[in-house]
């Protein structure tokens, strides 16, 4: 019988079926920047933890410099995967899969870099943020300070007001899409520039309720009807050269409750709130745009009711 957090882990994808981690595999933007990012992140003989470790891909790029890595993984049927597949590949041996709840779990010593992608675009449905708060907390209450470098080191948010089409072979249908990055969709129009709504470090205290109050300017007349939410992970900074090692999840354009006729010039203002981890929906029905009526027309109609 599952308790309520396994539940929830179970809904909110924590199981993922062992094929969605083979796509990761061949996934190359992130294979290419998570190991990029290692290399630099992890020195030789570093210590290393990996929080969810999936297929023990990333533990397996750590264990090219380091002395020791843990890769935690709660899914027993993952566990057996990393297993298999570490015992594959040189340096496997120098990883140690654990079967454990990443909620849970310390490694048995202080820790140079600590790896967690368990990542979804806004923050939704993975436990990144909980997962890395509550390690924190017991991490300092066990071994005392420093805590260890983070990967990600920070994750930028940011969302963008778009047209968006939903009909599929003459089917209307206002869906979740994930869009890659550097693909053309068509039937997506930008109605305005995208705008920064969340920025976490993860040195910094992880507040788990993200909100937003904003405006935009629409750039075109259009129908405005979703908005699409970008998430960029700051993997590694490269402070010698003033730069960073990024990746960048698929973008996510959710529907809006109601379509808006919009004009360019007009603004829309736009609020969401949701709890990080939750699920996709927590932050559908938060949300809301509104066309700002222009000042001199409230006054005017102020004007007409006084």
């Amino acid at each position: 019988m599952l308790n309520e957090r396994e539940a929830e882990s179970c809904y909110l994808g924590q199981f993922i079926p062992l094929h969605y981690h083979h796509n990761m595999l061949m996934d190359n933007n992130r294979m290419q920047a998570f190991k990029a990012a290692i290399n630099h992140a992890v020195f030789p003989g570093a210590k290393v933890l990996e929080l969810g470790g999936g297929t023990g891909v990333l533990s397996w790029f750590a264990a090219a410099k380091a002395e020791k890595v843990w890769c935690v993984e709660f899914n027993p049927d993952m566990v057996n995967e990393a297993n298999r597949l570490l015992a594959q590949n040189p340096q496997g041996h120098k990883v140690e899969v654990v079967h454990a709840d990443a909620f849970e779990y310390l490694p048995p010593e202080p820790v140079d870099v600590v790896i967690c992608e368990m990542i979804h675009v806004a923050m939704l449905r993975e436990k990144l943020l909980e997962v890395i708060d509550n390690f924190k907390q017991r991490y300092l209450a066990k071994f005392g300070a420093p805590l260890p470098i983070f990967m990600p080191e920070a994750i930028v948010m940011a969302v963008q007001p778009m047209q968006q089409e939903y009909i599929f072979e003459g089917y209307n249908a206002p869906i979740v899409q994930f869009q890659e990055t550097n693909a053309i969709y068509t039937g997506s129009v930008p109605m305005a520039e995208p705008a920064v709504y969340s920025i976490i470090d993860f040195v910094a205290p992880i507040d788990l309720t993200i909100s937003w109050q904003g405006s935009f300017t629409m750039a075109t007349d259009g129908n405005l009807n979703a908005l699409r939410f970008i998430t960029k992970n700051i993997l590694s900074v490269v402070q010698q050269q003033n730069a960073t090692i990024d990746w960048l999840n698929h973008y996510m354009v959710l529907p809006l409750p109601a379509s808006l006729a919009v004009k360019a010039g007009d603004i829309i203002d736009v609020s969401f709130r949701y709890r990080g981890g939750a699920a996709i929906a927590s932050l559908q029905n938060g949300l809301q745009a509104t066309i700002r009526v222009p000042e001199t027309l409230a006054r005017a109609e102020e004007a007409l009711f006084a």
